[in-house]
C-alpha cells in the first residue's frame, strides 16, 4: 500500500494506449526528412517531441519550430486505435478529481485531442510546452504538484518510461511503473511495477488516498 495525497498520470502508454499513431507520425516525419522510421521511433518514446527533435535532427539547419508544428498537426488529428490501458478509466474515476492530474510530454493540441478520445476529462494537466526542461528533468512533476498545492513528496506518479521515472523520483516523489511481461530494467527505479490497473484500488480518507496492490508485476 503506498498512501499519497495526490496521484500525477503520465498519459501516453500509462493511461492511454497511443503507441500506434505516436509511431505513424513519426514514422512519416522520418521518411519526410530522409531517417529511417527504425531508427527513429524507438528513441522518441518518453521525451517531448521538441527534445526528441533536436536529438534526432537531421541537420544543424533544421526549422525545429516547423517540424514541431508539423508533428503536432499530425498527431492532433490521428486518433485512430488510441484505447485506455486496462483498467485505467475505472482506476481515475475511482479518485476524486482536485486529487489527481495529468502530466504529458506531449503538446497540449495533441495530449487534449488523445483525452477527450478516450473520456478523460482531468481538473489540472501539465502539458510539454509548459516547463523549461522536460522529462527525465523533475520539472513537469514539480509544476504539477505547485498548482495542485500539494508537497511534492506527497504524490504518487504513474509512469512507462524510464525518462518518466527519473522525472517523478527526482521529484522527490514515489513512482509506479505500469509495463507489460518481460523485464524492464530501465524501470528499476520505481518503488512498484504492475502490469496496469486491474490489481489495485483506491481507499480515500479526509485527505489521503490509500492505493492498494493485489499483485505486482
Amino acid at each position: 500500500m503506498i498512501k499519497c495525497k495526490a496521484i500525477l498520470f503520465d498519459l501516453d502508454g500509462t493511461l492511454i494506449d497511443s503507441i500506434a499513431a505516436v509511431d505513424r507520425a513519426w514514422s512519416r516525419w522520418a521518411i519526410r526528412n530522409g531517417l529511417d522510421p527504425a531508427d527513429v521511433v524507438p528513441r522518441i518514446h518518453g521525451r517531448r517531441a521538441v527534445d526528441s527533435l533536436r536529438l534526432l535532427a537531421p541537420s544543424p539547419d533544421i526549422d525545429i519550430d516547423a517540424e514541431q508544428a508539423w508533428l503536432e498537426a499530425m498527431e492532433s488529428k490521428d486518433t485512430e486505435g488510441i484505447v485506455p490501458i486496462r483498467g485505467a478509466l475505472e482506476f481515475v474515476a475511482s479518485i476524486p478529481k482536485s486529487m489527481w492530474s495529468i502530466v504529458t510530454s506531449g503538446a497540449s493540441p495533441v495530449a487534449i485531442a488523445r483525452l477527450n478520445s478516450v473520456g478523460l476529462t482531468p481538473e489540472f494537466a501539465v502539458f510539454g510546452e509548459e516547463v523549461q526542461n522536460g522529462k527525465p528533468a523533475p520539472d513537469p512533476y514539480l509544476l504539477a504538484a505547485k498548482r495542485m498545492n500539494i508537497d511534492p513528496a506527497s504524490c504518487l506518479v504513474f509512469e512507462d518510461t524510464g525518462a518518466g521515472v527519473r522525472s517523478g523520483k527526482s521529484a522527490g516523489m514515489k513512482v509506479v511503473a505500469i509495463a507489460g511481461p518481460g523485464d524492464h530494467p530501465d524501470l528499476s527505479e520505481a518503488d512498484a511495477i504492475v502490469a496496469d490497473y486491474r490489481n489495485m484500488s483506491v481507499e480515500l480518507t479526509t485527505d489521503e488516498i490509500l492505493v492498494k496492490f493485489d499483485s505486482l508485476g
